[in-house]
């Protein structure tokens, strides 16, 4: 289940740094260690791209492993292990390490079903330990501080990090910085925020509200993650919270994804999974009044044109409050080339950057949640391909056509 962990992944991590002297020239440095991050590394190698700087602060599957192990997937087991049987180097990983491992665990799931991200997250564990110096990837613990393009076609990074050289050259960087919940501003200062990830882990959450007296907590959007939230906030205020009420801010019913003859509409934004069943049961408007969610929450419609109004009316009654509105970049660092500042634009069908006068930028890729594929559907549709499984299919596109020129 999404707590359960094996010894042999609670031990992956302390096995994952190399010990030897950093080089001081690499073919690619690769920023970022959670799913996006073990991907281009992998697909890196495919490309005979070795040897490969890869730097994170803590190589442990990133926000997926930290914040989401017990988030119930919206995606299919089958998906999950497609991206582990997706480049040759995760392949080898997965047969040199001790069985049961988490690539045997979700070979063994049923694979039409969905499960829970800890299974994801342990098999990004288990990647990211084999992906070591003997397959000549070389792990960095810390942060790329900047990195300079240089006329002669490469770029030279400065690393903030224990027993890292103080300049290291590249012919490719990498950014899989991933990015972070975003939230808006809100017309009253006194009401205390809960911070989304925090509030999509059920044994966290628990901890961050009162038990004893009486709360009202506003949970404004109405994507997947807003979702779970309302269903962790139902499953507290059923049990443990009995004072705990709710407030739903949504502006839009919900949106569900939708099996196509061959094609999935709403694939990266609709509601899927468990989350999709449990919204059906009980938050629709004809379903709302009859389930007993109804006794703890409040649906509150809004409007672009009337948020502010609903939000003074209504949000200024609650104690707490989390916003599911979307995410944000991470930081990235400073890039320069020439000695000036880079101004960048990501290019969601290449990988690549352009710069502020729409010329390439030599050298630098993206990957990620903060970086993802621009997709269409047959209807026209527009989204952004975000996923384990669609991540790895972008890179095996684009990354054989990455280079320094």
């Amino acid at each position: 289940m999404a707590s359960t962990r094996t010894s042999a992944v609670n031990n992956y991590c302390s096995r994952c740094f190399s010990t030897a002297t950093l080089e001081k020239k690499y073919k690619a440095v690769v920023v970022g260690a959670g799913p996006a991050g073990i991907a281009v590394v992998g697909n890196l190698l495919e490309q005979k791209r070795a040897p490969i700087l890869w730097i994170d602060e803590e190589f442990e599957g990133g926000r997926l492993n930290k914040y989401y192990r017990e988030v119930p997937s919206n995606t299919k087991v089958k998906f999950f292990v497609g991206y582990a049987e997706g480049v040759s180097a995760f392949k080898d990983v997965a047969k040199e390490t001790p069985s049961p491992n988490a690539y045997t665990v979700l070979k063994n799931l049923r694979q039409e079903k969905t499960c829970h991200i800890a299974e994801a997250a342990d098999l990004c564990l288990m990647l990211t330990n084999g992906l070591n110096q003997s397959r000549g990837v070389h792990k960095q613990q810390g942060k790329l501080a900047d990195a300079s393009w240089c006329e002669n076609n490469n770029w030279t990074l400065k690393l903030n990090g224990k027993s890292s050289p103080s300049e290291i050259s590249s012919d490719l960087l990498v950014l899989c910085t991933g990015s972070s919940p975003t939230t808006g501003p809100l017309p009253t200062k006194d009401i205390q925020e809960i911070g989304l990830d925090p509030a999509l882990k059920p044994s966290l959450l628990t901890t961050l509200l009162p038990t004893d007296s009486p709360i009202t907590v506003g949970v404004i959007g109405a994507s997947h993650s807003a979702i779970l939230v309302l269903r962790n906030l139902y499953n507290l205020a059923s049990s443990t919270h009995p004072k705990l009420r709710v407030k739903w801010f949504t502006r839009h019913p919900l949106r569900y994804a939708e099996e196509r003859d061959g094609w999935i509409k709403r694939d990266n934004t609709g509601l899927k999974g468990e989350v999709a069943t449990w919204a059906k049961e009980n938050l629709e408007d004809e379903k709302l009044p009859r389930s007993d969610v109804n006794n703890y929450l409040e649906k509150v419609m809004t409007s672009k044109e009337k948020e502010q109004e609903q939000y003074n009316e209504h949000l200024t009654k609650c104690t707490h409050v989390i916003q599911a509105i979307g995410f944000k970049h991470n930081e990235i660092p400073s890039l320069k080339r020439n000695g000036k500042e880079l101004e960048i634009k990501y290019n969601n069908k290449t990988g690549a950057f352009d710069d502020a006068d729409g010329k390439k930028v030599h050298g630098l890729y993206g990957a990620g949640i903060a970086w993802p594929e621009r997709v269409t559907d047959p209807e026209g549709t527009v989204e952004y391909a975000v996923g384990l499984w669609k991540f790895m299919s972008y890179l095996k596109r684009v990354v054989p056509n990455w280079s320094s020129a």
